[in-house]
């Protein structure tokens, strides 16, 4: 008789190798056939919601990690809240105006300054559907569920005209007007820019000090010698300069030099002096900032006067504290300026060159190249002090990656001053993780000033105004709705294509246009005022319920989705869209260095599903610490892959052993009827349940990946499933020990499939196809209740003593190998000298099976002294008798074919 064809072995079809790569796509097919999605929603129909609302990618090429982390994440916070019990809709969303869809589009020939606008903005239209449906296939090819057939998208009618609706009452609330004032304008785009569209890196600039003649000094100062010294690093916009801004409060002094006599800061005359090299340093006089206000000095090379004002934005940390000030070219120059009637004057045109009024000298040069021209000027006519060149952080345009410039238009703006207040208090009402993302936000809102809301490209959604004749924007609560009802049905190409009058209601008349001329609006609106406004189609619009309860993105989007979203919402609405933010850093490589393609270290998440599979990415996007920076790269997949491999062969151990056709729910043993090594298990399981279930909540998935994948490491495969393989192996089938070891396995199995399932959701259908614990897919089940067993913590108790004992043990059999008294476990013979308390709780909970569970071949007591280990005092030696050939343990009582006498009597039963 072959013995080995006696023993139980695991039996399941469950294969030891994934095969995902393989596997992924028909099991994402089946879920579109079967629509697992809307099943999810029917199986909650009328349980608590529980809303995640997706910020919108940008529609512009294949996936990144970054994208592969958020969505795959979003998607694990999904399920899991599913599996707890709530209806969880998830309606994806793309953003898909503005610039990258145009640039794309120029680099396929198209010319928009040569071609009608709306053929153009056809053209862009098209090409963004294209993006969606390329990043669509992306974000299911990670397993990610959804109403991918509903998604919300920008470009849509509908979410045109609720934009252009939320417009419409911001406008007629006050909160949107028309003024000229510096923004951050980009000449490589042409445009003007939002904060959340600015990036800071170090450029190389001159750095000037420069002479300003007193012209009228009040009585204070003398017209002949006394002169202020500003410091700049634009030389460009002194063109542009109307005054000299000092601090109030600030002690500023009059000090003789071979150069004349200087104004500078007296705090920083000793350094400055040395910075200048200047030898002669005599202090005539000192006067507060707010003394000298109203004096006059001399432009340096125009025939006009710079005013010497006050503000409290000029510090002592750096410089002379004569701040040149230029209101056409920065927000702090412009706001002074405005409390001295100074104009927002601004001699450079949307290319960045220097236009007619600087000078025919420096007209048509870009401003880079004007910083030269105007050092030598200055030079020429003796006002420049030093030169020299510094490297410093610059704002650039996050798209062309150029500088970009602080220059004056006339542009639309949302007023930040009259909600900051509001806008704080929401920021305090929200739940934050990490939280300094409270803070963040809170500063940001805080020191903002009003968002420049229209942008000079073709392809957005138009600021929806009309002039009159005698250039008054009309802003009427009834043409608002009148155009967001146009663009409903005919969407926002309409207002490209018919002219201003065609465009307003039938018969409509206005005061400043006597003659019926009208003219209308042609900038777009910034497009984080179309994600902003998502929260009104992809919310309220479709029945869910404002505020969301999370929103999820990557950090770069407190200055981004956040900001836009918290304002638009509280000036529609009241309050913050949404209950919580969440946030997660950047994908780096190896070494640190942040993925792009320019750097050629980015990784397509295609090429890792299609080299290891989406669970292996899902996986990985779980066992990072995803609040902070995380990394990517060979050697971290292969790691995570080893995970994998781990879990999986324990899940497959586990189905082999409770194959349906040998255990079913009739098979299961009662709790009572457990041994305690068994309950012990269960205990542990209930409380790894309900940890994790907790932690799903928290968003805390790197703790779970690990509590989960330790649990089945340690205490499943190296503890339970090893010592019980000499119980599903050898007893008889339907033998009690074996069911109540088949029972824990059933219970482990359904536990630990349930909480694996939001992350491994690819191997999780796998597994329910093989598990026989419920029809059809574990992602329509719930995970299971928090219930503790009976005398759970007398149970772990009794147990922690006997891991103590079994450690001392294992130390001391670990210690006969490598005296090689032993080869393998079972060839050992444990001798134990134990307390009569510790004795009689072994024998109480294992009985005769103390070998089995040190899985050993034989445990004896003794009375005499043994060599002493932390707990207990333990001798091993080598296990005198033959070795059972059907079970291969040692034992001294054979039956006459040489089985041990527990194998002879399995067999003859």
């Amino acid at each position: 008789m072959e013995y080995k064809d006696t023993l139980l072995m695991p039996k399941t079809d469950f294969e030891m190798r994934g095969n995902l790569v393989k596997k992924e796509p028909g099991i994402q097919q089946r879920w579109e056939d079967e629509k697992l999605y809307e099943q999810m929603l029917a199986k909650r129909d009328g349980s608590e919601l529980f809303v995640l609302h997706d910020g919108p990618p940008y529609a512009n090429g294949d996936i990144h990690l970054g994208h592969a982390l958020n969505k795959t994440l979003k998607d694990v916070i999904v399920r899991a809240r599913f599996m707890q019990g709530y209806k969880t809709p998830f309606i994806p969303g793309w953003d898909t105006h503005g610039l990258p869809i145009e640039t794309a589009i120029q680099k396929q020939g198209y010319n928009r300054k040569e071609m009608k606008v709306e053929d153009f903005r056809k053209i862009c239209h098209d090409y963004a559907l294209e993006q969606v449906k390329i990043q669509e296939k992306g974000f299911k090819s990670l397993g990610c569920i959804g109403d991918y057939d509903h998604p919300y998208i920008t470009l849509q009618k509908e979410f045109e005209k609720d934009q252009i609706k939320i417009f419409g009452k911001m406008a007629t609330d006050g909160l949107i007007y028309q003024g000229k004032k510096p923004v951050y304008w980009s000449p490589s785009s042409e445009t003007a820019l939002a904060e959340a569209e600015i990036e800071y890196k170090d450029i190389k600039s001159p750095a000037i000090y420069v002479k300003f003649n007193v012209l009228d000094g009040k009585g204070i100062l003398d017209e002949k010698v006394d002169a202020f010294v500003i410091w700049t690093t634009t030389p460009w916009t002194l063109p542009a300069n109307l005054a000299i801004c000092l601090n109030p409060f600030l002690e500023y002094a009059l000090v003789e030099s071979e150069k004349g006599n200087l104004v500078v800061l007296a705090s920083n005359v000793d350094t400055l002096w040395e910075e200048l090299g200047l030898e002669e340093k005599k202090i005539l006089k000192t006067f507060r900032g707010e003394h000298l206000e109203g004096i006059t000095a001399q432009h340096p090379f125009y025939d006009r006067e710079s005013l010497v004002i006050c503000g409290q934005h000029v510090t002592e940390d750096a410089g002379t504290g004569c701040v040149h000030t230029a209101p056409g070219h920065g927000e702090d120059d412009f706001i002074v300026g405005m409390k001295y009637g100074l104009p927002p004057y601004c001699p450079v045109d949307e290319q960045g060159h220097m236009m007619a009024e600087a000078g025919s000298w420096l007209e048509g040069l870009y401003v880079d190249d004007a910083n030269k021209v105007v050092t030598q000027k200055l030079e020429e006519v003796g006002a420049l002090l030093k030169l020299e060149f510094i490297t410093h952080s610059y704002p650039h345009d996050w798209r062309t990656k150029k500088p970009i410039i602080f220059r004056a238009t006339k542009q639309w703006f949302a007023s930040i001053d009259k909600i900051r207040d509001q806008l704080l208090e929401e920021v305090a009402n929200v739940f934050w993780t990490p939280t300094w993302g409270e803070q963040r936000l809170h500063n940001m809102i805080r020191d903002r000033g009003d968002w420049c809301i229209s942008r000079q490209r073709a392809w957005g959604v138009p600021i929806p105004i009309i002039y009159a004749e005698d250039g008054t924007p009309i802003m009427e609560h009834d043409l608002f709705e009148h155009f967001a009802a146009l663009i409903g049905e005919f969407g926002t190409n309409v207002w490209f294509e018919r002219d201003a009058k065609d465009l307003l209601p039938e018969g409509y008349t206005h005061p400043g246009s006597p003659n019926g001329e009208f003219t209308k609006e042609v900038d777009t609106m910034d497009v984080w005022f179309d994600s902003g406004s998502s929260h009104t189609e992809a919310m309220i619009g479709r029945g869910l319920p404002y505020p969301a309860d999370l929103y999820f993105e990557g950090s770069d989007q407190y200055r981004g989705w956040f900001n836009s979203s918290l304002i638009i919402g509280t000036a529609v609405y009241g309050h913050a869209p949404y209950k919580q933010i969440l946030s997660h850093g950047f994908v780096m490589d190896e070494k640190g260095v942040k993925m792009s393609k320019s750097q050629w270290n980015a990784v397509a998440p295609t090429k890792i599903t299609q080299q290891y599979g989406a669970d292996i990415l899902r996986l990985w996007a779980t066992t990072v610490d995803y609040q902070q920076d995380v990394s990517m790269g060979d050697a971290i997949l292969k790691q995570v892959s080893e995970q994998y491999r781990k879990v999986r062969n324990t899940f497959r151990f586990i189905l082999g052993n409770i194959n349906p056709a040998d255990f079913g729910q009739a098979d299961m043993v009662p709790e009572d009827k457990l041994t305690l090594v068994d309950k012990h298990m269960l205990v542990l399981l209930s409380e790894l349940n309900h940890e994790v279930k907790e932690l799903y909540v928290k968003f805390d998935f790197s703790t779970i990946t690990s509590k989960l994948t330790t649990f089945m490491t340690n205490m499943l495969s190296a503890y339970y499933l090893d010592f019980t393989k000499d119980i599903l192996y050898i007893e008889k089938k339907d033998d009690t020990r074996r069911r109540q070891v088949q029972t824990v396995l059933y219970k482990a199995c359904d536990t630990l499939l349930k909480l694996w399932s939001p992350i491994l959701v690819h191997t999780a259908e796998e597994i329910s196809d093989h598990f026989a614990a419920y029809e059809g897919t574990v992602h329509l089940t719930a995970f299971n209740k928090s219930e503790r067993i009976a005398d759970d913590e007398v149970i772990k108790e009794k147990m922690n003593r006997l891991f103590a004992i079994r450690k001392d043990v294992f130390k001391a059999i670990e210690q006969t190998r490598n005296d090689k008294v032993i080869g393998k476990p079972l060839e050992a013979h444990v001798i134990l000298h134990a307390k009569d308390t510790d004795k009689a709780l072994l024998e109480e909970v294992l009985g005769d099976k103390i070998h089995q569970w040190l899985t050993v071949s034989k445990v004896s007591f003794t009375e005499d002294e043994l060599e002493a280990f932390e707990v207990i005092e333990v001798k091993v030696e080598k296990c005198e008798g033959s070795v059972c050939p059907r079970c291969w343990n040692i034992t001294d009582s054979h039956a006459e074919d040489g089985l041990c006498e527990r194998c002879a009597s399995v067999l003859e039963k």
